[in-house]
């Protein structure tokens, strides 16, 4: 059987392969092992020639050990670095922050928002005892370190140990820059990693004197100034060039802590500081006891920066909006100083301030109310008064633009607005006031009583909640928040059952600028502060009337002929009444909401429009207040003054209607002037008209070359002044 033993062989010669692979891999694994434990016995016999016995061998270890956790160390730090030198690009010279100089309506500074800097003045004309009090007071071997003071730093360890705190800063004074330029002043490890590798950046990028200069000028210095020369104008009103050394001193002391030793917010307290760097001056040898007694006798006295009657609430809304304006402009554009004319009527808002705080003091406690906000617009959206709350000092929170509160009855306008245009509605068609339940919610109105079958008119004069839900219901409440939104509110409106009723919140501004769409005539409204910017050489930047917002219809002209007059019957014959206006008629609404938490009234003429609201922070219950008490009154006592001296005009569709005389109430209390401000004439249209373009045609001119004279400029070359030539001409003022 030949096939059998075929299959056995094969078998057979198959096995013996196997086997052969097998004894070829364990002795392949064999050899290796034993060549490879030849050469671990080979090293470790060379390795003993170099065995080190008692301290040697413990030194060689710690070195070994320093070594690998040095350069452990090291790889890390400059792995947290990395990020810091993508800020140093090629153009972090010349970086500024934004500087804003505002002025009111008639061209007069009001105040300033951003950064005051100046760093045009050389170092070699800064006054000697001002480098010397700087540098024995923050790097007294300036000079001497690479960017790092070792020896300081190490100093500074040893004096925080020993005190049990922070009593001792360590940071060079590149390091302090380095910090200024680049980095944030949150106090991490991280930070100061940063701040370490930064500071040799710096020092192998510039000489020790630029790091000075730059020192000196990019410092905050309190205040809202970055730098010495700043610091001095802002404090001494002088130049850094005159500063004394009583006065460097103080100004060198403001490195450490601005906020704390600024001499205009705790003067004792700065005089104090000024005299440890006295006494820093003299340790470090860099002036004797008898050169600085002189400053200590005569410590520097700081000029009067009171500003009571700046309008803080308003600049902060302004230069937000300066801001916004600045991030439209093309990339290119490298100016960051910027002067500012501003829609603020400087009267109006002293007496928007003073009869808030009148308001407050006279009638707050019998009210429960502590605290006020108002918002004063022209129909075309200028805003002329802005308060934010009873004291900036306290609070710089702007209730006017960021606290959102619920309208009330004021957001009514909006329903009814929304009806008239379905074009299902007009002021006499018949409503009726009864009882009506949504799901588990029945409103009921103020009286808790029922009109019965009444014109839509004179619902909106008693301000009748269940009209005004029986609207929404009918028109639907998406359409009334699209009207509101459209109208300029800009607080998000959440559609609920209350929301006719004004349950969504919105801001003061957000009302002042929907009714100003009513007093525009259904146009448009955009509020605005700013109404042109222009560069300190006098270039024109910005201007409202070319770069803002165009107006376009919002609501039909019928609709406003049918809307105003019935928000004039609100306030001459329903909840309004103390907001009635001598010689000029006032449409406008009241708006109380639940629990008495805010009471408002939004009016408005043919000539301003204002929001007023009162209530309490903590979201409180007042003492029974509403729209129709203190906020008609003292919206009344604004307006009043507002309106003198001026062409009257009144709302839209109310021309030729005959005004009605003030009650015996309303007349008694409507004030004839407000203590301490003075209602300035008012320039006719015509008359701004040609001032406009009287300034036009000057700053034409001053752009136009003359013939054979020399090209005018609105800056000047440094070359040319160290030549001998003059400076150029002041800008004009707008």
């Amino acid at each position: 059987m030949p096939e059998p033993r075929a299959r056995a062989g094969g078998w057979r010669r198959f096995r013996q392969i196997l086997l052969a692979i097998d004894s070829w891999i364990d002795s392949a694994i064999f050899s290796s092992g034993s060549r490879l434990r030849g050469a671990i016995e080979s090293y470790a016999a060379f390795t003993e020639r170099f065995n080190l016995q008692g301290p040697a061998r413990w030194g060689a270890s710690l070195a070994s050990e320093l070594t690998t956790w040095g350069t452990v160390g090291a790889v890390l730090m400059l792995a947290l670095a990395l990020p810091a030198f993508h800020e140093t690009s090629a153009d972090w010279l010349k970086r500024a922050e934004l500087s804003v100089v505002f002025q009111d309506r008639y061209g007069n500074v009001i105040g300033e928002r951003g950064i005051r800097h100046n760093d045009t003045v050389p170092l070699d004309e800064f006054p000697d005892h001002l480098i010397k009090a700087v540098l024995a007071t923050e790097d007294r071997r300036f000079y001497e370190h690479f960017g790092i003071d070792i020896a300081g730093t190490l100093r500074a360890v040893v004096s925080n140990a020993r005190a049990g705190g922070v009593v001792q800063g360590g940071s060079s004074l590149t390091q302090q820059l380095a910090k200024n330029l680049f980095l944030s002043n949150e106090r991490t490890l991280e930070r100061k990693i940063k701040e370490a590798f930064l500071a040799l950046w710096l020092e192998f990028h510039l000489t020790k004197n630029q790091i000075l200069k730059l020192y000196l000028d990019r410092a905050y210095m309190g205040g809202g100034t970055f730098g010495v020369d700043a610091a001095a104008q802002y404090y001494f009103g002088k130049s850094v060039r005159d500063v004394s050394l009583a006065e460097a001193a103080m100004l060198a002391g403001l490195f450490k802590a601005p906020s704390k030793y600024a001499p205009h917010v705790n003067l004792p307290a700065a005089r104090g500081r000024a005299s440890v760097v006295l006494d820093n001056l003299v340790d470090a040898g860099f002036m004797t006891e008898g050169q600085v007694f002189g400053a200590r006798r005569n410590p520097a006295t700081p000029v009067d920066r009171k500003q009571d009657d700046v309008p803080e609430y308003y600049l902060d809304f302004a230069f937000n909006q300066v801001k916004a304006i600045v991030d439209t402009l093309p990339k290119t554009y490298a100016e960051r100083s910027f002067m500012v004319r501003t829609a603020l009527d400087p009267n109006i808002q002293k007496a928007a301030d003073t009869a808030i705080r009148d308001s407050i003091r006279q009638f707050g406690k019998d009210y429960g109310a502590t605290q006020s906000a108002m918002v004063v617009l022209e129909p075309n959206g200028a805003l002329r008064a802005m308060v934010g709350g009873t004291d900036y000092g306290e609070s710089q929170f702007n209730r006017a633009t960021d606290a959102l509160r619920q309208p009330g009855s004021s957001f009514k306008p909006y329903v009814y607005t929304a009806a008239l245009m379905t074009g299902k509605y007009t002021p006499d068609t018949m409503v009726v006031d009864g009882p009506i339940c949504i799901g588990n919610w029945c409103p009921q109105n103020y009286g808790r009583s029922y009109a019965g079958r009444i014109p839509l008119i004179t619902a909106l004069t008693r301000s009748l909640n269940t009209v005004a839900v029986k609207l929404a219901e009918a028109i639907g409440r998406g359409r009334i928040v699209d009207l509101a939104h459209a109208m300029g509110v800009k607080s998000e409106l959440k559609i609920t059952r209350a929301l006719p009723l004004g349950a969504a919140e919105v801001t003061v501004l957000d009302q002042a600028t929907g009714y100003a769409v009513f007093a525009n005539d259904g146009m448009s409204v955009d509020p605005h502060a700013v109404v042109e910017m222009r560069t300190p050489a006098g270039e024109p930047v910005w201007s409202f009337d070319r770069d803002g917002p165009k107006p376009h219809r919002v609501i039909p002209h019928d609709i406003i002929a049918e809307i105003v007059p019935m928000l004039n019957s609100v306030v001459e014959n329903g909840t309004g009444r103390r907001a009635m206006l001598p010689g000029v008629k006032v449409a406008g609404k009241t708006g109380t909401t639940n629990a008495y938490r805010d009471a408002w009234f939004v009016g408005f003429t043919g000539n301003y429009v204002g929001a007023i609201w009162f209530g309490n922070d903590d979201y409180t219950s007042t003492k029974k207040m509403t729209g129709g008490s203190l906020p008609a009154m003292t919206w009344q006592k604004v307006m009043a003054f507002a309106h003198q001296g001026i062409d009257l005009k009144p709302p839209p569709s109310l021309e030729g209607l005959p005004v009605p005389k003030l009650d015996g109430a309303v007349a008694e209390a409507t004030p004839l002037a407000i203590e301490g401000v003075k209602r300035p004439i008012t320039l006719s249209p015509r008359t701004a008209e040609r001032l406009l373009h009287i300034e036009s045609a000057m700053q034409e001119a001053a752009r136009t070359p003359l013939p054979g004279g020399p090209q005018p400029t609105a800056s000047v070359d440094p070359a040319a002044l160290e030549a001998g030539a003059g400076p150029p001409a002041p800008a004009p003022a707008y």
